[in-house]
């Protein structure tokens, strides 16, 4: 579906020497992230870095991120097939592709219309059918389809969003960067009995989350 002979050997590559040597274990995350062509999610002046581990432009101010990261993330929330997923941030639709490849929905909310139009064609020129997309502030979530068995932010925040910690479903998961506008610790945030245990994780730097209970632009 998905498989594009002229940078398979550089996705492999990738996956190996960025992602399994530095410690990855998941093979659902590790497969998916060998399918996804990451190069057909940025610009064509951008995409012989495609498969280099740092994140890339993709207009607006916003980034793909490392794709270290993107799998780290993306073996702390623990996806089931079966799982709900809200992601907060779509971006690229990098994330949102991988999400998608290990479980049975994905809601992902972008802030700006453009990025999240490009999304849209991408993801269904590759074919996915089970993911709904709304452009909105990420840091409300979306009520109308909560609660969520995992949360994903790809965003730096200044604090964990009430209204995520609301959505996220019980024995639920929620990754998200908490700290300042330029640097965060990356969090992770489980849901039991109704009661929140939060991890502080290692330190990281994404773009700010925008938002009612995000960042405020002037």
């Amino acid at each position: 579906m998905i498989e594009l002979k002229d940078y398979s050997y550089d996705r492999e590559q990738m996956v190996e020497q960025q992602i399994v040597k530095r410690g990855i274990k998941d093979k659902r995350v590790i497969e998916a992230m060998k399918k996804v062509p990451r190069h057909l999610f940025i610009d064509k002046v951008y995409q012989h870095q495609a498969y280099k581990d740092y994140p890339l432009p993709v207009g607006k101010g916003q980034t793909i991120s490392q794709p270290y990261m993107v799998a780290v993330m993306t073996e702390l929330l623990e996806l089931k097939p079966e799982h709900t997923v809200l992601e907060v941030g779509t971006g690229s639709g990098y994330q949102t592709a991988i999400l998608a490849l290990l479980c049975a929905k994905v809601y992902t909310i972008e802030r700006i219309a453009g990025l999240k139009e490009k999304a849209v064609q991408r993801l269904n020129r590759l074919g996915f059918r089970n993911i709904g997309f709304m452009v909105g502030d990420g840091s409300l979530g979306w009520p109308q389809f909560a609660p969520y068995d995992r949360i994903i932010v790809t965003a730096g925040a200044p604090k964990i969003p009430d209204a995520l910690i609301k959505q996220l479903a019980d024995n639920g998961r929620l990754v998200i960067p908490v700290g300042t506008e330029f640097y965060q610790t990356l969090n992770l945030v489980e849901k039991y009995k109704g009661r929140i245990y939060r991890k502080e994780l290692f330190e990281c730097t994404f773009v700010p989350l925008l938002g009612k209970e995000g960042w405020h632009k002037d």
